[in-house]
């Protein structure tokens, strides 16, 4: 990669209103157009609202759909890449958290939760993929709130070229402030032993009887944080992310790890866990 400018929103989404999540999505888009943004990411189930209960299904919708067909239509007109989330329909009785990478050029990229959080399971599908999708030169991946604690998830995307990881969140309950030292103890190692740049947002505010804290962060290869938001309430960042830190970190014969890995001995990780 060369050099990426990128927003991070951390967005207040409402159930069974997907209409007005979008026009929230359309603001922010503008202002991202406005300070010349290529990249926008928005919090896992942006244009659904997250919830468990059974009725939040009916937001369900195949993909591509309406709402990827209106985002990608925003993609195309201020020339930015959107990366947004949603609940997908499936087969029948068959349901993903879903979010979606749409490109200005025309093309979709998907990415299906793989690790459900334990409310989440029964109501959801896992997704059964790992994926890295590239734009403009740039490899990155895409992982959702509960699979950022999974360090296996980031080390598949970044051995398949990932440069840049995307987290989005829709998580509840804690501060802002609680929200951010957890993210500082996971996701800032999640980029420092890759090599990668990590951008993470969550869901601001409240919905229904659950409210969100907001956050957004964005952290170098290096681990350290680049840009962060401390509101309690909706907001968001624009990081400039640049080729060179990436290289610096990869060309360093003592500050990037996955070249001397040694997967002989790693077997033990793909036994099953056993709680006995």
């Amino acid at each position: 990669m060369d050099e990426l400018r990128i927003g991070v929103v951390a967005m207040n989404s409402l159930s069974g209103r997907k209409h007005r999540n979008l026009e929230r999505m359309e603001a922010f888009i503008r202002r991202g157009a406005e300070q010349k943004v290529q990249w926008i990411c928005f919090p896992e189930l942006s244009i659904s609202g997250y919830s468990l209960e059974a009725e939040a299904l009916a937001d369900g919708e195949p993909i591509p759909g309406p709402s990827t067909d209106t985002v990608h239509h925003w993609a195309k007109a201020y020339g930015m890449l959107i990366l947004t989330g949603l609940i997908e329909k499936g087969r029948p009785g068959e349901f993903f958290i879903s979010h979606v990478a749409l490109s200005p050029s025309g093309w979709m990229g998907v990415y299906r939760k793989t690790h459900l959080g334990p409310a989440e399971m029964g109501r959801f599908q896992s997704g059964k993929e790992i994926p890295v999708f590239e734009e403009e030169g740039v490899r990155f991946g895409i992982q959702l709130c509960y699979d950022g604690h999974f360090p296996e998830v980031s080390r598949i995307q970044a051995l398949q070229g990932a440069e840049v990881i995307f987290i989005p969140h829709a998580s509840p309950r804690e501060t802002t402030a609680a929200k951010q030292q957890r993210w500082f103890r996971y996701l800032a190692s999640r980029a420092y032993d890759n090599g990668v740049f990590v951008v993470a947002c969550n869901q601001a505010g409240e919905n229904g009887k659950l409210v969100f804290s907001g956050g957004a962060m964005v952290f170098s290869p290096r681990g350290e944080v680049m840009a962060q938001s401390n509101a309690e309430g909706e907001d968001w960042v624009v990081a400039h992310l640049k080729g060179k830190d990436l290289r610096d970190v990869r060309e360093s014969p003592h500050g990037y790890f996955l070249p001397h890995r040694r997967p002989e001995l790693y077997h033990a990780l793909v036994k099953p866990f056993d709680q006995s």
